[in-house]
C-alpha cells in the first residue's frame, strides 16, 4: 500500500483539479497545514529562535516536494559566486545519508554515508561540502574546518527555519505547483503564500501561470543544459549522442522527476527504453538486471551510486544550469548592500 502510494500520489498531484481518490487525505492536508503554519509562526513570533551564522547565507529550495533542479542551480549560484571572488561552502540534509553529527563530504566518500545529492555537489563544485539534518550544526562544522569560506549556500533548506538566511531563492520546473493543494492532497510543502516572503522565485523551464496568493518577488529563467556524456567506468571518457544513435539504448533515472531526463534524451534524438525510479533510489544489482548487454544513459546523480553495479557500457550525461544573470546580482545586492546595475 505504501508502495503505491508513493507512486501513484504524484501523478495525481498534478492534474488541475483534486482527484477524488485524494479526498480521504483531506484531514491529513489540514493536520500537516496546522503543525507547519504554527511552526512557521513560532520562528516568526521569535518562540523558536534561528541562529544566524557569522557569514551570509542562501537558501535554495521549493515549495513542492520533490525535486526541480536545486542541485544544478546550487552549483550555478556556487560558481557565479566564486567568479566574483567569493569563497562559498555547501550544506545539505543530505538525504539518506547516515544519521548523526555533520560531516564533511569528500570526493570519495559513500553515498550511503553522505547522500547521492551532496556527494555530487562536492565533486562537480570543488567546494567544502558539509551534510546533517541540522543544518546549522553542518554549517558550523563546514567553518571550523574551512574558515575561508565567506558565503553558505543551503541546498534544500528553505523549510528548515533554525538556519537564519540573508536570501531565499524558491525553485519550480514545468510543473509549477500542481493542484495548488498541501501535502498530502498535493505537492506543496508550504501554501504558496509563502512566495511572498522570498527574495527570488526561478523557473526551470517555460513558467506557468501562479495565483495572486503567490506574491511578486522577482522571477528569474533557468534552464538545463548537456551534450557530452561520459562513462561511469572512466570519467575521461566521453562521446557525444551520435555516437549513441541508432545503438539499443535503456536510460534510468531515480530523480524526482524522471520524466525530464528522458526528454532531454529525447531532445539529443536518443530512442530509449526508460527505467523511472523513485527519487534517492538505492540501486541494486537486481535493479539493472534490464542491462546485460544493453547501453545504459543516467543522469550523475544515479552515477554515484551506480558504480560498480552494471558490468557493460553505460555513459553519464553531465548537466549544468544556465541562470539568468540578474539573480546573482540579486543575491550581491541582498548579502553584501551591493546595488544591482
Amino acid at each position: 500500500m505504501a508502495q503505491w502510494l508513493a507512486e501513484r500520489l504524484p501523478r495525481l498531484w498534478y492534474r488541475r483539479r483534486l482527484a477524488l481518490v485524494l479526498l480521504p487525505f483531506v484531514p491529513l492536508m489540514l493536520l500537516f497545514a496546522l503543525l507547519s503554519g504554527l511552526r512557521r509562526a513560532a520562528y516568526r513570533c521569535r518562540l523558536l529562535a534561528a541562529e544566524r551564522l557569522p557569514v551570509p547565507v542562501v537558501v535554495v529550495g521549493n515549495l513542492v516536494a520533490g525535486g526541480a533542479g536545486k542541485t544544478p542551480l546550487t552549483l550555478a549560484l556556487v560558481e557565479a559566486l566564486r567568479a566574483r571572488g567569493r569563497r562559498p561552502g555547501i550544506v545539505s540534509r543530505g538525504y539518506g545519508a547516515a544519521a548523526g553529527a555533520p560531516r564533511l563530504v569528500a570526493a570519495d566518500s559513500r553515498p550511503d554515508a553522505v547522500g547521492d545529492e551532496p556527494l555530487l555537489l562536492a565533486r562537480r563544485s570543488g567546494v567544502p561540502v558539509a551534510v546533517c539534518r541540522d543544518r546549522v550544526a553542518a554549517a558550523r562544522a563546514l567553518l571550523a574546518a574551512h574558515p575561508e569560506c565567506d558565503v553558505i549556500v543551503a541546498d534544500d533548506g528553505l523549510q528548515h527555519y533554525r538556519l537564519a538566511r540573508d536570501v531565499e531563492i524558491a525553485l519550480f520546473d514545468g510543473r509549477g505547483a500542481g493542484n495548488g493543494w498541501l501535502l498530502p492532497c498535493g505537492p506543496l510543502r508550504e501554501p504558496l503564500s509563502r512566495l511572498a516572503g522570498v527574495d527570488a522565485v526561478v523557473w526551470h523551464g517555460l513558467p506557468v501561470q501562479l495565483p495572486r496568493r503567490a506574491g511578486k518577488a522577482p522571477r528569474f529563467g533557468m534552464r538545463l543544459e548537456g551534450a557530452r556524456f561520459h562513462a561511469l567506468a572512466d570519467a575521461t571518457r566521453t562521446c557525444t549522442a551520435a555516437d549513441l544513435a541508432g545503438r539499443p539504448l535503456h536510460a534510468l533515472a531515480g530523480i524526482g522527476d524522471p520524466a525530464r531526463f528522458f526528454r532531454t534524451l529525447q531532445g539529443l534524438g536518443l530512442v530509449c527504453v526508460e527505467h523511472p525510479f523513485p527519487d534517492h533510489h538505492v540501486y541494486t544489482a537486481d535493479d539493472l538486471r534490464f542491462a546485460d548487454g544493453a547501453v545504459v544513459l543516467m543522469t550523475e546523480k544515479d552515477a554515484v551510486k551506480c558504480a560498480g553495479l552494471i558490468a557493460g557500457e553505460a555513459w553519464v550525461l553531465p548537466v549544468s544550469a544556465v541562470v539568468d544573470d540578474g539573480l546573482i546580482e540579486r543575491i550581491l545586492e541582498k548579502i553584501d548592500g551591493r546595488t544591482a546595475p
